[in-house]
């Protein structure tokens, strides 16, 4: 799938209202011309937060937030830039195209085969549930579930369900209702092998939904038959495996709230977790937690808790788990029965502790979490035997591949010395075999480098230019054309107007010049707030095409002043070497005219 096209989000800027945007997440009022609120990004009582439905953003006076309307969606709902642009497009209607190597695509096709099998999954997902909930087929399901302690009011918030067992059932149950057998072949709710041999037959049925609510694939338990205990839908148009999560839409608001989330190791876990009340838990889908799932929990928690058995898979489970939270640089923490109210390892999972002791007991049992080094040091010793030097040995090199996944040197070194300590063993052989481990190029290390100082942003000339273009150019896009024929990005010397006019450039080329575009496209933080700050001021609204065209002469000003001071000790240099200087008192001469020039312009 290529990008979303250029056009695409012109369109979109232009149709989408900036106030009924924001007005879904913060209260506007309306004084003096704009739009106030309490700003979504920080705690205050008087409202400093402002919505500019001109130019279509959002600045914060007090902590100093802002940008575009596809920034704020992004930043409010932890969302990628193509998935904001998607939620949008379709509010404002605006038919999404992407680019690939034939040319722009229009995704509407895409888009409506996308919405019609979530529809198919939505009503499948309740066909099941009503078979699970109310026909005789279903009782040994319905008895496994409350049988392991959960009720009918979380049977029925995950919308469990259950797969009849005759496999062609579903197959002439969907014709019936309308749908197409060429639609029905492509759905994946049916075996590749026999079309019209359902996929789930004689299961529990464990919806799974994205982060809006949408069902976009199944989870199924075996209950009498042979066959795999748990196998899952086919990754299709609305599902990818790697990217989806059980449960996260019932809770994704909480992780949000606790900035913390629970990794539980099935699905009966993860509803036996909410039923207590612990509802900022999800679950894989049949594979080992991966670094994507990690990052797009990094959207919105700090830090994440690992809550599998406490059996060898369970510790094998926790290791690679914590190296996967590492690898998109979260912190993570393993739930473990030591340091609870009481032992708990006669229970093997979290639905037996709601089952035997409650919901309280559970809530308190997540809260105990060892932090992931110290976890892995702690088994490194239990499971390599550190008494002899062999056994240290083993200990120490299994930390190598944790250790190699942490940025910074201090937060490394450190470790080093606990695991010196810890082992009763000096730090420098450790540091030795760890250069020797990683001599062998198994692992890249993420070295730190020392960051470049950076300065403040000064409101110079060049500054004030590459502003006044910036702000107005979705209103004016000729202005950054007027720049660009007056002044070629090599004649600015301050660092951060070359980055906001390559921004321009870039913006242009793509045919996508508005200031949301811009702000994204500048890599310094401190310039895009600085940027956000200046079009929130109004401070370029009134005439811009003369600011820019006073703006444009002054940097020339400064640009020729510059070459006539270079020119004048080339002059020096040469006279006292006894060269000629006809051609620089030439050049003089005509920087001398230009400059003239300049101070008698005061306009286009």
């Amino acid at each position: 799938m290529g990008r979303i096209s250029a056009e695409t989000i012109n369109e979109l800027n232009n149709r989408l209202d900036a106030v009924a945007v924001v007005g879904d997440y913060v209260k506007l009022e309306k004084k003096s011309g704009r739009w106030w609120g309490r700003c979504p990004f920080h705690s205050e009582k008087t409202p400093s937060f402002t919505v500019d439905p001109e130019r279509k953003t959002y600045y914060c006076f007090g902590c100093h937030e802002g940008g575009g309307i596809v920034n704020f969606v992004m930043e409010m709902d932890k969302l990628s830039f193509p998935e904001a642009v998607e939620i949008l497009a379709k509010r404002f209607g605006v038919p999404v195209m992407r680019e690939n190597t034939g040319g722009i695509v229009n995704t509407g096709e895409l888009d409506k085969k996308k919405d019609d099998l979530s529809t198919l999954y939505h009503r499948v997902a309740g066909s099941f549930s009503y078979i699970l909930m109310e026909t005789p087929e279903a009782k040994a399901a319905l008895r496994y579930v409350r049988g392991r302690g959960i009720t009918d009011e979380f049977i029925q918030r995950f919308r469990l369900g259950y797969a009849p067992a005759d496999p062609f059932w579903l197959r002439q149950f969907l014709i019936n209702k309308g749908y197409s057998e060429p639609f029905l072949d492509e759905s994946g709710l049916f075996t590749k092998a026999n079309p019209r041999r359902a996929f789930f037959s004689d299961r529990l049925i464990f919806p799974i939904a994205g982060r809006q609510g949408q069902i976009v694939a199944f989870g199924g338990r075996i209950l009498n038959s042979d066959g795999p205990k748990y196998i899952n839908s086919a990754e299709s148009l609305i599902y990818k495996k790697r990217e989806t999560l059980f449960a996260i839409d019932l809770a994704i608001n909480e992780i949000k709230s606790s900035k913390e989330v629970i990794i539980a190791e099935g699905y009966m876990d993860v509803i036996a977790l909410h039923q207590a009340g612990v509802c900022n838990s999800v679950a894989p889908l049949g594979t080992a937690f991966t670094v994507e799932q990690a990052k797009l929990l990094g959207r919105w928690a700090d830090r994440i808790k690992l809550l599998f058995d406490n059996d060898t898979a369970g510790q094998t489970a926790a290791a690679k788990g914590i190296l996967t939270c590492r690898s998109a640089s979260i912190p993570a923490f393993v739930i473990r029965p030591e340091g609870a109210p009481e032992s708990v390892a006669e229970f093997k999972d979290p639905a037996d502790i709601l089952k035997e002791k409650g919901a309280g007991y559970l809530q308190q049992f997540v809260k105990h979490g060892i932090i992931d080094f110290e976890y892995l040091l702690a088994e490194s010793r239990r499971s390599s035997g550190n008494s002899d030097s062999m056994g240290k040995a083993r200990a120490v090199a299994s930390l190598f591949p944790f250790l190699d996944l942490i940025d910074s040197e201090v937060e490394r070194e450190s470790y080093f010395r606990q695991i010196a300590e810890a082992l009763e063993t000096g730090i420098r052989p450790i540091l030795n075999d760890y250069k020797v481990w990683h001599s062998g190029g198994t692992v890249t290390i993420h070295k730190n480098t020392e960051a470049p100082v950076k300065r403040s942003i000064r409101m110079n000339d060049e500054i004030y230019l590459l502003n006044a273009v910036a702000v107005n150019c979705g209103t004016n896009p000729s202005l950054f054309a007027k720049l660009r024929s007056a002044i070629p990005i090599e004649e600015f010397t301050d660092s951060y107007a070359k980055e906001l006019y390559i921004a321009l450039e870039e913006c242009s080329r793509a045919g996508n010049l508005n200031f949301e575009a811009i702000l994204n496209g500048l890599e310094t933080g401190e310039l895009k707030q600085f940027v956000a700050e200046k079009a929130a001021t109004r401070e370029f609204s009134e005439k811009p095409e003369c600011i820019v065209a006073d703006s444009i002469r002054r940097v020339k000003e400064e640009c020729l002043t510059r070459k006539r001071d270079d020119i004048v000790l080339k002059m020096r240099a040469a006279k006292n070497d006894g060269l000629s200087v006809d051609d620089l008192i030439h050049e003089k001469m005509f920087i001398d005219a230009e400059l003239q020039s300049l101070k008698g312009v005061n306009k286009w």
